[in-house]
């Protein structure tokens, strides 16, 4: 088991140690579960008064918590406790599932495949014709990476996940379990001889560097040219991303989200969990949209909507507090 002393931890994290503790730090923990050897974190002034309750010996804490840690107990003052805790997650991170082997030899790989050094490929995968994966990168069992597509280096692909012909993953991303990416765009037209004829969806997908996709979530490929997701993405658990759509660098898309085809994200935009995004749809650089919103049209850079339909966010609240006014008053 590790064990970390309050000064092993801040060395990583260099904040201020306020306050004393012999204890060796076995684990992280929320402040209600934390043992006596375990550390916690106070990100917000709020749950100050949840410390006296709390048995965790440490805690890390913003530089505007007011209260002491107490007798043999810890604060490390930073200027962020929530990245602060990230690198003390990291240093007790249990070691990844081990490969005795670098490429298992029930894995399928095509002749014609190009495998960087360093890259390991678990049990159970198929690398097709013409699969340029590079150095260093981590293929799980029962992977799928069909004709024509690229993976970049020290990428991380779960098991469950298929990649489809033709799209390319970039450098350092992680794709976690069964997320699917290239998958035919959703494209049907109504056809008097079958009803709805299916369109072709001949592009592909390309994703960017430092993108991380959650389980189970899906990106179209383009019925032509590519859906694209920019550098440094970071995609939830169940999130569907349309045909031809376009995300910027370092976008936020919470799970049980999805973009119909076509739609556009600038740089910095948030997507709050479950909202639906319409078709050809512009969001701006920095735009905040609410969970549960649906989004029928465009949205300006850095503004911030709530609502189904959504609307600035101020406006929302305003009819909302109406709402609740009128549902008390009809009770009277």
């Amino acid at each position: 088991m590790k064990t970390f002393s309050i000064q092993e931890i801040n060395d990583v994290i260099q904040g201020e140690i306020v306050g004393n503790t012999s204890t060796k730090i076995s684990a992280p923990e929320q402040l209600e579960n934390a043992g006596e050897t375990e550390i916690s974190f106070i990100g917000n002034k709020k749950y100050e008064k949840l410390w006296a309750n709390s048995k965790a010996c440490a805690a890390i804490v913003n530089q505007d918590i007011a209260i002491e840690p107490g007798q043999n107990r810890v604060f490390i003052k930073v200027k962020n406790a929530d990245l602060a805790m990230s690198q003390v997650l990291a240093l007790f991170a249990p070691a990844p599932p081990i490969f005795t082997i670098d490429i298992h030899p029930t894995a399928v790989i095509d002749p014609s495949a190009t495998i960087g050094n360093g890259t390991k490929i678990g049990a159970g995968c198929y690398i097709g014709p013409n699969v340029k994966i590079g150095e260093n990168a981590i293929i799980y069992p029962n992977v799928t990476i069909l004709d024509d597509s690229s993976v970049g280096i020290h990428s991380i692909v779960w098991s469950g996940t298929v990649i489809r012909e033709r799209c390319h993953i970039g450098n350092h991303c992680i794709l976690h379990p069964n997320c699917t990416i290239g998958a035919d765009g959703f494209g049907f037209r109504p056809c008097p001889e079958r009803g709805l004829a299916k369109i072709p969806q001949i592009g592909n997908v390309i994703i960017g560097n430092y993108v991380e996709i959650g389980a189970n979530s899906c990106v179209d490929r383009g019925k032509f040219s590519s859906t694209i997701v920019g550098d440094g993405c970071k995609i939830d658990n169940l999130v569907q991303i349309g045909h031809n759509s376009k995300l910027g660098k370092f976008c936020i898309v919470a799970g049980n989200s999805g973009l119909a085809g076509s739609v556009t994200l600038g740089n910095g935009v948030i997507i709050g969990g479950s909202a639906s995004i319409k078709d050809h749809t512009t969001i701006g650089d920095g735009a905040i949209i609410g969970a549960g919103s649906g989004v029928t049209g465009d949205i300006e850079a850095g503004k911030t909507v709530l609502g189904y339909p959504a609307v600035d966010a101020r406006d929302a609240l305003k009819q909302w507090a109406i709402l609740k006014r009128l549902v008390k008053d009809s009770a009277k």
